[in-house]
């Protein structure tokens, strides 16, 4: 199709929304280690892991072999008030930048919770209604997994609580707000209301607490209250699943125009936006039917691809949760109190994690100032205020683009809009005010973290 054919947005209909969740596992010939009990070493049993998640999520988590999971029609109902979401032609931005390069970008910020996390909350909010629980337990960084899981769960009638990192807490006081509208119960991690937490505070007087931390607290509330479970917003397998519905759609998008990406971008933190959006591409590289260049871009003050080492490690700081075989700075590591909340977590995916490692993507880390100087140049242009999260990808976006302006390549790149800043507004006014830093961890910081790793035969 001419040039001038593909509109600013293309938008799906409803008809072309997918009906099914891709399980990108079900075609990694190197399939990802599974999660171990700490106490025995062994891999972790449904039997095992069913105290703490919903059944058929647990399905979900273990499931390598089937490559296509039926969304349940009450989730592509919901999915209907936000979704398809719409794949986005950055007209102005490549223009400002004088580049040939082609950019577009996947927008997950048009729904309440202001990013892609909804996708994955109302899918476990509803196998947890379907299990007839009670409620559920969560952590939250910057505060979008939160308040889409508290949105899905006033929709299901769920009890919900959130341990929300104190850092971001603080910051982020109208993200808390929104939680509680929708019902739920928001408490600063570490708190003095579990044994993990008041452990953690001994040892780490002051901390401004991280996403371990708090999934420590998160877990240790659902296993000790019956009715309960506990519930992620990233990380694992069955987040990936459900967050699959990104890069479907993206495909689908692409596929219409005839479009063919280079080069393919996401934020990663636990790696759920990353896997989602990579997903049905990865596939194609996976089966050796297409090539892509995939790029994780992380935060420099939480470098897990880039400083990180592939190993066993525990997913939370209070060391209660499974073993995971991921690239880790190790759980004990807190890193600085920077404003990407929901990249400031010491692990990975470990589905993207073996990907990573057997070469199919690569990472990059960038510092705090230069994500927010693309995030602004980014609002200026396309008149989308990113979030922090989000403007990692930009990022690296923009530096592909103007690569292609020295070569003159007209390569194109697709990237991830997880979500909007409007809660971010404190971390804006601290890059204008000249008061935002760089904050990087030393080797020596992140070897005493490392050391602390748990010895796996």
């Amino acid at each position: 199709m001419a040039e001038n054919k593909i509109p600013y947005k293309i938008y799906l209909t409803e008809e072309e929304m997918p009906k099914a969740w891709y399980n990108l596992r079900s075609d990694m010939k190197v399939k990802p280690a599974p999660l171990l009990n700490p106490g025995t070493g062994k891999p972790l049993t449904a039997e095992e892991l069913s105290p703490i998640f919903c059944e058929e999520l647990v399905q979900q988590e273990l499931d390598e072999t089937t490559p296509y999971i039926e969304i349940p029609e009450e989730i592509r109902n919901f999915y209907k008030m936000f979704r398809p979401s719409p794949l986005v032609r950055a007209y102005c931005l490549e223009e400002k930048l004088g580049t040939p390069a082609k950019i577009y970008y996947k927008f997950e910020g048009n729904n309440t919770s202001g990013s892609h996390k909804l996708n994955s909350a109302i899918a476990q909010a509803y196998y947890a209604k379907k299990q007839g629980l009670k409620g559920v337990t969560t952590e939250t960084g910057a505060g979008q997994w939160g308040t889409a899981l508290s949105m899905a769960c006033s929709y299901f009638g769920l009890d919900c609580k959130v341990y929300m990192v104190k850092v971001s807490y603080e910051q982020k006081p109208f993200r808390r707000e929104v939680m509680r509208t929708y019902g739920a119960s928001v408490v600063p991690s570490p708190s003095d209301t579990t044994e993990v937490g008041r452990k953690i505070l001994a040892e780490h007087p002051g901390t401004t607490g991280s996403l371990g931390c708090a999934i420590s607290e998160a877990v240790e509330v659902a296993t000790k209250n019956p009715g309960y479970r506990y519930v992620l917003g990233s990380v694992l397998n069955q987040v990936l699943l459900h967050q699959s519905v990104i890069g479907l759609e993206t495909k689908t998008a692409l596929d219409k125009y005839g479009i063919k990406p280079d080069i393919i971008i996401g934020c990663a933190g636990g790696g759920s936006n990353l896997g989602g959006l990579i997903a049905p591409f990865m596939g194609e590289k996976l089966r050796g039917e297409a090539d892509y260049r995939i790029i994780a871009v992380e935060p420099a003050s939480c470098p897990s691809f880039t400083r990180g080492v592939y190993a066993y490690d525990f997913c939370d700081t209070g060391m209660i949760c499974p073993l995971a075989k991921m690239y880790t700075l190790g759980s004990s590591f807190i890193p600085s109190a920077n404003h990407a909340g929901g990249l400031r977590f010491h692990g990975m995916s470990s589905t993207l994690s073996q990907l990573y490692h057997d070469g199919y993507m690569e990472a990059t880390s960038v510092e705090q100032t230069s994500v927010f100087q693309a995030a602004e140049q980014f609002a200026r242009v396309e008149g989308i205020l990113p979030a922090p999260e989000s403007s990692h990808a930009i990022r690296v976006a923009i530096d592909e683009a103007l690569k292609c302006k020295e070569t003159g390549e007209a390569k194109t790149i697709v990237f991830g809009l997880t979500g909007t800043g409007y809660f971010d507004l404190v971390a804006y006014q601290k890059f204008h005010d000249g008061e935002m830093s760089d904050e990087i961890p030393t080797d020596e910081q992140l070897a005493a973290s490392i050391a602390k790793l748990p010895k796996v035969e």
